[in-house]
This record gives C-alpha cells, structure tokens and sequence, in this order.
C-alpha cells in the first residue's frame, strides 16, 4: 500500500510586523521570524519503524506578500530534519501556481478555484490532493504541532484501511490527540457559561465511549484533523466543505456519511499533540464555533432525497458534534452568551462583553447560509469527483508529480 502523509503548516508576518487587514486568520500560525513546531514534528518520524512512505509539508502563509519567504523558511526546516530518513516534499504557493498552470492547459481552469492556499477547508481538501497525484493508496493528514511517541504509528495506520472488518468496508480511520499530560480527555475549568455550552462535557463523554472502550476500531461520531488516514476510493469522491470556517474536520466526517462512507476510530492510534496557546480571546474563539455548528446544522436539515447518498440525523453524532446540531442550537448560544457576557462585566472588560453579545444576533443572521449548504455540498461534491477523476490519468498526473517530486528532500 502506497501512503503518503500529509502536514499543513501555517506562517504569519514576522512578530513585529503582527496581522494586517486581509491576512488569513489561523489559531496559531507560526511567526517567520521564529521556528514554531513543524521541525520538531519532521525529527520525530524517526521513532517510526516503518518509513515506508513520503510527506508532503504544505506551506501555507497568512497573506501573498510573504508567501516566498515562507517557501524558504520551510524548506530550510524541511533540510533540517533530513536525517528522520523519509523523503519530504515542500508544496507552497509557487507549486500551486504551476499546478493550476497545468490545469489552465488541459482546459480544466474551472478547477483551480478547488485547490486553494488559504482556509483550513482549502488546505485540507490539498491533504487530499496531493497525494492522489503521487497515485497513493491512502493519505494520512497529521499537524504540525504533534508528535509521533508509537513507533508502531504507520503500520496501525495502514493495518485497517481499505479492508473490510466485520463486514463493513474501511475508507477512513480516526486516530486520537494525547495531551500533553498523556491524557486524551480535555481537562478545563467549568464556568457558568460552560454549562450551557456543554463542549467539553461532551467531548469528553464522546472520548469516553469511542477511545475508552473496546473494540478497538469502531464508528465514530468525531474526528481529528491531525490524526486521519483517508482512503483514495473516499478521498477521490468525498472533499471537504471551505464553506466551513473551522471544524472542517467533522464537517468532512458529516460529508463522508451522506454520501455512504464510515468513519472509525482505531483507539491505539495516538499521536501527541503539543499546540502553543491560542491567540484570539474566548468571545471570538465562541463566534467561530457559532459559524461552525449554524451551518453544520443547516446542512444536515436541508437534505433531500438524491440518488445514492445517505440521509444522516444530528442523533448519529451524540453526544458530540450530535449536541451542537439540533433544534435548541440557538437557545444555547443565547443563554451562554448572557452568562459569558456577565462574566467579561465582571472582569471590567467592557469591549469583550459587547462582541460576547453580538454573537446571540451574528448566529440569527451572519451565521445563516445564504443558500442551501446541502445542496452547495452537492455541487462541490460533482466538481471534486470530475477533477480526482481527470488528475488520475496518467499523462496529468505524470505533469503534477514532476512538480512535487522535482522539490525532495
């Protein structure tokens, strides 16, 4: 089996310059002027008994202005790791500028707005992509903020996918975070507000009864985005959504069940996930979570009836992302809202408390897609399958490849 992993890596303007109008916005993407996590990620391939596989670092940078030196900064780092003993490959913005070129000349210019550098989803559906033109078998999406401890990792990863296990076949396998304490279950304070927006409880409770319990692979309501291994009989069918702004990597597991794909979750395939703190505060953390769940819940209500695709409840998902996509969504945001908004009265940060409660309006109306997501999945989902379709033939794919490959370290 063919496997090719996959790490997207985000780059910010150097620390004195900070964040400029119209530059992406990331949790925590790494200022040029320091090292961040991606090297120390990249040496740990080295505890990995099988290295019977390629990675592609994916340099994505916040705003155009600094996309070269963000290309240099990760290929020095990519040259820096080079004793792990796996090839790597650096894909940024002037490899998909000569990817779009080649779709330009085969008369698919309607795709390039499929493969994009900027948004989670975007970089993720690339996490898809690009190992499809290495003709991979399976693509493993990891972040560059964790690290491998298993050495017995890639071969956990490769042992279920594409098999049929108890008579249900294997496209996808969900691994798990470990803190950095060891633990997977999250560990935070609860506040008033929290008890409302019951996440963590619920988190943990879906952690619980997924990683916590035997068998050892079964269905999964979630899953993380930097622990994943997607088979190319789903990855050539199924992208994710870039309408969502965080939370893709649900969103896809939503995506990957209406059109009649499982996720399980394998609970001995770890990785250590060790990010450096979030930057933005609560009250704006919250707000990307109401885009989140507003439009995840959209989706799944405006199903109708096609032709091969699975019609999914917000119950399939309990207790977590299920609790986020039912009818009291909005009751719930309000209610935590108030009581979040007090909180920041309390402290005197008056500013704080003001976005706090414009969340309760943003979730009734910004919040609201405009057009069926559903349908515009549906769409997307057509335009995915054509593109994976025509980069698998060999003459285009043979184009690509030269392309990555021409850059390996």
């Amino acid at each position: 089996m063919k496997v090719t992993m996959v790490v997207p890596t985000y780059w910010a303007r150097a620390s004195g310059e900070g964040w400029k109008a119209g530059d992406a916005v990331y949790d925590h993407p790494t200022p040029l002027d320091q090292d961040g996590t991606l090297l120390r990620m990249l040496q740990s391939v080295e505890v990995l008994q099988d290295k019977d596989f390629r990675i592609v670092v994916i340099a994505a940078p916040t705003a155009p202005d600094i996309a070269a030196r963000v290309e240099a900064k990760v290929g020095a780092l990519i040259h820096a790791a080079s004793g792990a003993g796996v090839e790597t490959l650096l894909f940024g913005p002037s490899h998909l500028k000569r990817i779009h070129e080649v779709l330009s000349e085969a008369g698919r210019e309607d795709s390039c707005e499929l493969l994009q550098l900027r948004g989670y989803s975007n970089l993720r559906n690339l996490c898809l992509f690009l190992p499809h033109v290495l003709a991979s078998d399976a693509a493993v999406l990891i972040d560059d903020d964790e690290v491998f401890e298993d050495p017995q990792y890639l071969s956990k990863a490769r042992e279920f996918i594409g098999r049929t296990v108890d008579g249900k076949w294997v496209g996808a396998v969900a691994g798990y975070y470990l803190q950095p304490d060891g633990e997977y279950r999250l560990k935070k304070g609860t506040r008033p507000w929290m008890r409302i927006w019951d996440q963590v409880k619920n988190m943990n409770q879906a952690f619980e009864r997924t990683i916590g319990s035997e068998p050892r692979l079964k269905a999964t309501p979630f899953v993380f985005g930097g622990n994943m291994v997607v088979h190319r009989d789903l990855f050539t069918v199924v992208p994710f959504d870039p309408n969502v702004r965080r939370g893709e990597d649900i969103d896809f597991l939503i995506n990957a069940r209406m059109f009649g794909f499982e996720f399980f979750l394998d609970n001995q395939l770890a990785i250590k996930h060790l990010p450096p703190p979030k930057t933005h505060p609560r009250w704006k953390q919250f707000r990307e979570d109401i885009f989140r769940f507003v439009y995840e819940k959209a989706k799944i209500e405006g199903q109708s009836g096609v032709s091969g695709m699975t019609r999914v409840t917000p119950e399939e998902f309990n207790p977590y992302p299920g609790c986020f996509l039912k009818p009291d969504l909005q009751e719930k945001v309000a209610k935590s809202c108030e009581l979040l908004a007090q909180e920041f009265f309390d402290q005197g940060d008056r500013k704080a408390a003001e976005e706090t409660l414009k969340n309760i309006a943003i979730a009734k109306t910004e919040a609201e897609p405009e057009t069926n997501p559903f349908e515009t999945l549906c769409q997307l989902q057509n335009r995915w399958e054509a593109l994976m379709k025509q980069v698998g033939r060999q003459s285009l794919r043979s184009k690509m490849a030269k392309i990555l490959t021409g850059n390996a370290r």
